[in-house]
């Protein structure tokens, strides 16, 4: 596993709020639905793409 880079998020109260749900709501801690979230947007946008990994093995 790759090491990750720690970096402050500043953020809406209630954005927090509502993203704390949806992890909730998806058995992901905040953390990992952020990840989650912006892992999907780059794909989405072709600027990442997983080496080694497929699409079942990313959204797990």
């Amino acid at each position: 596993m790759s090491e990750k880079k720690p970096f402050v998020l500043r953020i809406d109260p209630e954005k927090l709020k509502a993203l704390e749900k949806w992890a909730a709501d998806e058995f992901r801690s905040t953390n990992g639905q952020i990840e989650y979230i912006l892992d999907q947007a780059l794909r989405k946008s072709g600027r990442w793409k997983a080496k080694g990994k497929t699409d079942n093995e990313l959204t797990g």
